[in-house]
């Protein structure tokens, strides 16, 4: 089968949290695997928040080769997408913009990063195993995205939609495949279409999304 690798970036968009898998370092040629929350930066790439004390931190250190599986959903049944992604996660030094953005959507990290002890690394993807199902599975060489925003354009277009999004829904971030929201607390994505490949369409696009979400429901026994 051959797979795309948007669909090891949706995934990756909706999970949030998986399973790290490392080289062990207390137990030679053994792998340790640990469960961790991740952002993404805007080239779609894992970033994690991770204490000095913790033993994939150690791992990381002396062996940079590393696993990430995501699941689609809850559960562990068989028919489940999910994909492993392969490649080296290393110290990041953030700037500001990807601080900020990490800290949008995951912003519990801050008492964290209060406590001084905590780092972030970033996993430079290579390649990824993806099955979406039964039959529909394959390895594919990870591809950075299209097109990207760059942080201060994310950004600017984020200060746009915050003004137009409804009581209850918190803007995360917006990239040329789709609009993350929190609405009512709860996680949401939504793909987008620009028309076209600049930022004032790409706007236009994640404006739109949010106008939807204003529009009431239909009337009963309404087309």
């Amino acid at each position: 089968m051959k797979v795309d690798y948007a669909e090891v970036r949706r995934l990756l968009r909706l999970g949030g949290a998986g399973a790290l898998g490392t080289h062990a370092v207390s137990a030679a040629g053994y792998p340790f695997v640990s469960s961790l929350p991740y952002g993404l930066d805007e080239a779609c790439r894992p970033v994690f928040l991770v204490s000095g004390l913790a033993e994939h931190t150690r791992n990381l250190l002396a062996d940079p080769r590393a696993s990430l599986l995501v699941l689609e959903g809850e559960g562990g049944r068989l028919d489940q997408a999910r994909v492993t992604l392969l490649g080296r996660v290393l110290p990041l030094e953030p700037g500001e913009a990807i601080r900020t953005r990490y800290l949008r959507y995951r912003p519990e990290a801050a008492d964290y990063l209060a406590l001084g002890d905590f780092r972030f690394f970033r996993m430079e993807p290579e390649r990824a195993r993806f099955i979406g199902g039964f039959g529909r599975m394959g390895w594919v060489d990870a591809c950075p995205l299209p097109q990207q925003l760059d942080p201060a354009a994310e950004a600017g277009l984020l200060e746009n939609l915050a003004r137009l999004a409804p009581p209850g829904v918190s803007v995360l971030g917006v990239d040329f495949e789709g609009l993350d929201l929190r609405i009512c607390g709860v996680f949401r994505r939504r793909c987008l279409a620009p028309a076209g490949h600049g930022t004032a369409q790409l706007l236009e696009a994640a404006s739109e999304a949010l106008r939807r979400l204003e529009a009431p429901p239909p009337e009963a026994g309404l087309a």
